[in-house]
């Protein structure tokens, strides 16, 4: 990472990752288990959010936790217990690794009591952000973005900028009902001036194909805004309409972020996440292709 870019993660010393979700979509698995704990082949999801954070400068995290969520807490915690009995059987290496995940980063859990939003889920990091910039990260979109971390493509505009900015990324316009969609003003370079914002436009009413996809580097000016903010889509606190308001007052940049990203909150999306990550390892990649070569030669049209 160039020193410019340095500066621009540094300039965001923390963030917000919501994951108070029921994860209804992957039950039964996630009766007992939080959805963002399911493993991308051995890792959980919310570990490669986190690394993300971490990999842009980010030194808190601000995890907004629900009922049943205990298990996030614990995976970023030390082992002792775990740790102490893999050394005592020499193997050493695994132990050091998961000493590793605890020392990642500072996480700060943050209770939301009641499911009233992803506004609202990041309203409840208030307290602890305090009055500086910040990310959000929702756990849900996975971007693999091997030369410069999603979170801190963002903070690289926000520093130019001095904007709140917002990921897009071009979908078909018959999935334009299942995200929010930004339009504005191209400024050149992947740079959006928004000038409008809307959470799940009806089919056929969407403003563009460029979605709002997770991950945000938004000023402290939006806390009183998600504050007053009334509910909106499904009757909850919408983060989208938020930023409705704060482009109005402020205004907001887009950003079209380079990298691959992965819908891990979609039982499809979670599959080819799971199938991208193994084809990146060395120790799976050979086994794995035979698999699918097989797959697809026997697969019927």
């Amino acid at each position: 990472m160039s020193s410019t870019d340095t500066k621009a993660a540094k300039l965001i010393r923390k963030c917000v990752i919501p994951a108070a979700g029921l994860g209804t979509r992957f039950l039964p698995a996630t009766k007992a288990v939080p959805k963002e704990m399911l493993p991308i082949v051995d890792t959980p999801t919310l570990q490669y959010i986190v690394e993300e954070a971490v990999a842009a400068g980010i030194e808190d995290v601000v995890v907004i936790n629900g009922r049943g969520k205990s298990a996030i807490e614990d995976h970023f915690d030390i082992g002792f217990e775990l740790e102490t009995t893999m050394r005592a059987r020499g193997k050493t290496a695994e132990a050091d690794k998961l000493r590793a995940i605890a020392n990642l980063v500072r996480i700060v859990s943050v209770r939301q009591k009641e499911p009233l939003g992803l506004g609202h889920a990041v309203l409840c990091a208030r307290s602890v952000i305090g009055n500086e910039p910040f990310g959000v990260l929702l756990g849900d979109d996975m971007i693999d973005s091997p030369e410069e971390p999603g979170i801190g493509q963002l903070a690289r505009i926000y520093q130019q900028h001095q904007k709140a900015v917002i990921a897009l990324m071009e979908v078909p316009d018959s999935e334009t009902h299942l995200y929010g969609i930004a339009a504005g003003k191209d400024l050149g370079n992947g740079v959006i001036q928004i000038d409008h914002v809307v959470e799940k436009p009806k089919k056929g009413t969407a403003p563009s194909n460029l979605a709002v996809i997770g991950r945000y580097v938004l000023p402290p000016s939006i806390f009183p805004i998600l504050e007053k903010q009334t509910t909106g889509v499904g009757g909850e606190i919408q983060l989208t309409d938020g930023l409705a308001t704060l482009q109005k007052t402020e205004g907001l940049l887009g950003y079209k972020f380079q990298g691959q990203r992965y819908d891990a909150g979609d039982k499809v999306g979670y599959l080819k996440a799971n199938i991208a990550y193994a084809l990146k390892r060395p120790d799976l990649r050979g086994g794995l292709m035979e698999y699918l070569r097989e797959v697809v030669k026997t697969e019927k049209p």
